[in-house]
């Protein structure tokens, strides 16, 4: 069986792989083609819509695993339907089930790997992507952004980084102001320890102030204290909460904590830690899904098996969107409303599985 086993994985494998790479082609071409107009219009580097591409690259790559998962096993077992490999291994008294066993335990394994990811990687590198898209092109329906670690806002004619806002005491730390014309050309940048709020102007202290000179040279200038009037008041820079996927699954639950503590709602937070958990397991349940589908498609059925089992893979993240809506509105339980499509799904595939040929 362990020569078995590694010929399904390796097969398997290489099919994810392949698919896999296919569809990130796909998308980021897409995605390439309906933003060039936002990134030439800003006139954008060239680099810069590479590397927003680039920080994009991690959720894309986990929002396709579940429909390559499926779509691998659906055409893997086809293939060896085709070639009478099934009905040889049948023939020798190997079930269903324990010759897909392989692939289900890999489907395990790329579920844990797509969790990681998702707490790893995804929350640093699509907080980059949207600090690109709202700050550096200005896109943002809002006109802060917050990301990992510092603060982004985009005031009239300025740009503000803070590493630290203390809201209570009405303090910036560690800040860099960037000035520009009308061509949105930098023409002074203020990089300070800190700027307090003093009732109707900012006090700006221990820092550098380096502007555009008339020959188009630049003058820098060291300070200990500077006033400022800018229209940005403190309450501009209160930290607002980052979008789930920004957030990791332990991020998102010491938030919802401190939601609850402070008295207000957090039900929006806890549905989507709990739908970080079960959006996972997607993989293992489509390949319980997919393997009946593909045993019992005759030969040279494998474009209506593959057409059918996009379907299921459809009906399933739309059934996962109704449930976390009805969650989002109260009217399921955040856990239940997270792993309802899960329970429904799993128990789907499992019946399936009961019904295969052995």
């Amino acid at each position: 069986m362990g020569t078995l086993a590694k010929y399904f994985s390796r097969e398997f494998l290489k099919l994810f792989v392949l698919l896999e790479f296919v569809f990130l082609t796909m998308y980021l071409l897409i995605q390439f083609i309906l933003s060039l107009d936002d990134f030439v219009e800003a006139n954008a580097p060239s680099t810069l819509m590479v590397v927003y591409l680039f920080y994009n690259t991690p959720l894309i790559v986990v929002q396709l695993v579940p429909v390559a998962t499926l779509i691998s096993v659906i055409v893997m077992f086809c293939i060896m339907e085709k070639n009478n490999e099934i009905t040889a291994m049948k023939s020798c008294g190997l079930s269903a089930f324990r010759f897909s066993l392989p692939i289900i335990i890999l489907s395990v394994l790329i579920s844990i790997g797509v969790f990681l990811v998702s707490e790893l990687v995804v929350p640093y590198s699509i907080s980059k992507a949207n600090e690109i898209w709202q700050v550096r092109l200005n896109k943002g329906t809002k006109t802060g952004f917050y990301g990992q670690d510092h603060i982004w806002y985009r005031g009239s004619g300025s740009v503000y980084r803070i590493r630290n806002f203390d809201s209570k005491r009405e303090i910036m730390e560690d800040l860099t102001l960037y000035f520009f014309d009308d061509s949105f050309g930098v023409i002074k940048k203020i990089d300070a320890k800190r700027g307090l709020w003093t009732g109707n102007k900012w006090e700006i202290r221990e820092g550098f102030m380096q502007e555009i000179t008339t020959d188009g040279g630049y003058d820098l200038k060291r300070f200990d204290k500077i006033y400022l009037e800018l229209p940005e008041r403190p309450d501009a820079f209160t930290r607002s909460p980052k979008k789930p996927e920004e957030m990791s699954y332990w991020q998102l639950k010491r938030y919802a904590k401190r939601i609850r503590e402070e008295g207000y709602d957090a039900t929006e937070y806890t549905v989507d830690m709990n739908v970080k958990l079960a959006y996972p397991l997607i993989s293992v349940i489509l390949v319980l899904i997919a393997i009946p589908i593909a045993l019992g498609t005759k030969k040279g059925g494998t474009p209506l098996a593959i057409s059918f089992g996009v379907v299921v893979c459809f009906f399933y993240l739309i059934s996962l969107g109704i449930s976390r809506s009805f969650g989002l509105s109260g009217l399921l339980p955040p856990g239940l409303s997270a792993w309802s499509a899960n329970l429904i799904f799993f128990l789907f595939g499992i019946y399936l599985m009961m019904r295969v040929e052995t």
